[in-house]
């Protein structure tokens, strides 16, 4: 028996030190691994913080993904980021706009630098004015004596917007350029929300305000139709007039009719490649191959890279980073970026709370004598955009000049936050205005009671007794309406009080009616017309200043964040693409309208369920 136990502890014993020492090598390679990835991670810091050595050659502008005023991260760490763990999706990136312009026009000057190729297969896209200001940097290079030269297999409406400020457009033989307008679409659930049986409890003030409609409609109203017709009518033509300038030809050339591109292309047989030659749209068809070789003969070859002498637009150093906080800046830059909601900001939309932070900083800072407030958004939570609009207003008392410039949006809490400035400005394809103020609530009561779920409780007063679950207390709407009407009252008063008008002058042109830069300046929404520059002109004139320098306040994330956000970007490259082939291609659209369209699935929370949103201002293609 004695040696059973013996044999038995023996064998326990062994079995432990094998699973000691199992565990501390496991821990070991943890430790060992840990150790690796910081060095690489100190190693890649280390490179993207030494400035790149820039050969004599092109600047190749081979933006990927998307133009934005502020990304989610910036570019530094965004390459970081891609270095650790790779690129996540081309589609996926976002690019400062600022960063980009200030790339092109110290390209200008660099003696390095002899040209700039447009390499735009992977650009996705930007607003028009964030379009239009990069264009103008463009302008500037090619005025230089400097030429451009755009290369691509085929061109959508983006792209062919920057290619066309090149001296010269090449256009692969079997390729295209996509030109056919602008459209706006959202989605309607009238009948999808009687069919589940949700009541929608919906609150507004406005003739034109539109971003309530998918609740109670199906289809577009008549008021809404017309005013969308009349300003996304006016983008294009925008559009189209600066292509024509560009290439030195008619409106007509560019874009006449659908019948008459169907007929351009009948009389070619369907190519559409010859078709953009014949049109003047492009300057020679060639492969890319062909490309490369004239590319080699204007700026010579990269023995290592095997191809043109060329410095990417990403490994471009800049001297004086536009987004880079600056403790000497004359100038506060505070960008209002997104949604509007209430509390701390989170990528892709404003925080109140944070936004206000900011300004506030800028309006106690000695050094700061002026705030730029760069608006791009459709608006969003009434409470949110009054915290903002409060502390502008603030600094504005504190005899801080305070200019507004804004992008593709500033429309409803956009307008509103923009309200206490001492001068707005606004390209003529921003899209602005949408006075308005709605509510939704949203009940569940019918929903339940066809499952046999029911709510029943008791309550002090009826205006107490609010839950998705019951029907909402007539008492309540009475109140919401109340609330609703007064918000837009108070917006009114806001709107007129700042651009020296009456209540009623305002109210005409408010309505939730959405305006165009050069209709809001003929209506007195703004004061000019014009982009960033003009805005920082403008600033250093009010506030007397003779050598602006522009003091960026922005909140950077941390490695972590990066990090984190690389994986899941990643993530979400990578999973869809394969479920993508087992769903049909009409609920792939269908899926993608939902991930743009605000209401139901974005997470509003305004604490009165008060919002001034512009629901067709960001969903224009």
């Amino acid at each position: 028996m004695r040696v059973l136990w013996r044999m038995i502890a023996s064998i326990f014993k062994w079995t432990w030190r094998v699973l000691n020492f199992v565990r501390e090598f496991i821990l070991n390679l943890f430790l060992i691994l840990l150790i690796v990835v910081s060095v690489g991670i100190w190693l890649q810091v280390s490179s993207a913080n030494a400035p790149a050595e820039v050969q004599k050659g092109a600047l190749t502008f081979d933006l990927s993904g998307v133009v934005v005023d502020k990304p989610s991260v910036s570019n530094k760490l965004s390459k970081i980021g891609r270095q650790l763990l790779g690129a996540s999706s081309d589609r996926l990136k976002e690019n400062s706009l600022f960063d980009v312009v200030d790339a092109i026009r110290q390209a200008k000057d660099d003696d390095k630098i002899t040209g700039i190729v447009l390499d735009l297969q992977n650009f996705t896209g930007a607003d028009q004015p964030s379009l239009q200001y990069i264009g103008k940097a463009l302008r500037e290079f090619r005025d230089s004596g400097k030429p451009i030269y755009a290369t691509g297999d085929s061109y959508s409406q983006a792209q062919y917007y920057l290619a066309s400020f090149a001296n010269k457009i090449y256009l692969s033989p079997q390729g295209t350029v996509d030109l056919h307008g602008f459209a706006t679409n959202s989605l309607y659930y009238k009948t999808l929300l009687d069919k589940l049986k949700v009541s929608s409890h919906v609150f507004r003030v406005g003739t034109y305000k539109s971003a309530v409609e998918p609740f109670l409609r199906d289809d577009m109203s008549l008021a809404a139709r017309d005013s969308d017709s009349r300003w996304i009518g006016e983008l294009w033509q925008n559009y189209v007039n600066t292509l024509a300038a560009n290439r030195q030809i008619t409106a007509d050339q560019v874009f006449l009719s659908a019948q008459g591109v169907l007929d351009g292309l009948n009389k070619v047989g369907g190519d559409s490649a010859q078709y953009a030659k014949d049109s003047k749209l492009v300057d020679e068809l060639a492969s890319p191959s062909v490309v490369d070789q004239q590319l080699v003969k204007i700026f010579g070859w990269d023995k290592e890279a095997k191809d043109y002498n060329g410095t990417s637009i990403y490994d471009y150093p800049l001297k004086n980073t536009p987004t880079t906080d600056d403790n000497d800046g004359n100038i506060a830059v505070i960008g209002a970026n997104g949604t509007i909601m209430e509390g701390e900001e989170t990528p892709g939309s404003v925080g109140g709370d944070t936004t206000a932070k900011g300004i506030r900083e800028a309006r106690l800072d000695p050094k700061i004598k002026a705030i730029l407030f760069r608006v791009n958004s459709p608006g969003g939570s009434v409470t949110a955009s009054e915290t903002i609009r409060g502390e502008l207003a603030a600094a504005k008392a504190a005899g801080k000049p305070v200019v507004v410039s804004m992008g593709g949006m500033a429309a409803s809490g956009g307008y509103w936050v923009s309200t206490p400035a001492n001068y707005i400005i606004a390209s003529p394809n921003t899209l602005t205005g949408s006075i308005g103020i709605f509510g939704v609530i949203n009940t569940v009561e019918n929903s339940l009671d066809a499952i046999g779920v029911h709510t029943d409780g008791v309550a002090t007063s009826p205006l107490a007794d609010v839950a998705s679950t019951k029907a909402l207390p007539p008492e309540v709407q009475q109140l919401m309406q109340l609330t609703i009407e007064n918000g837009y009252k108070n917006f009114l008063g806001l709107v007129a009080k700042s651009r020296n008008k009456t209540p009623e002058q305002i109210d005409q042109i408010a309505q939730g009616h959405v305006w165009t830069g050069s209709d809001a300046k003929a209506n007195g929404l703004v004061d000019a017309l014009g982009d960033f520059d003009d805005a920082v002109a403008k600033a250093a004139e009010l506030a007397k200043i003779q050598q602006p320098q522009l003091n960026w306040y922005q909140d950077e994330p941390s490695m972590i964040d990066v990090l984190f956000s690389q994986v899941v970007a990643s993530a979400q490259a990578a999973l869809p693409a394969a479920l993508r082939a087992y769903l049909p291609a009409p609920m792939l659209d269908v899926m993608a309208a939902m991930k743009r369209q605000p209401g139901l699935l974005d997470n509003f929370n305004d604490p009165q369920n008060r919002y001034a949103f512009c629901l067709t201002c960001s969903d224009v293609k």
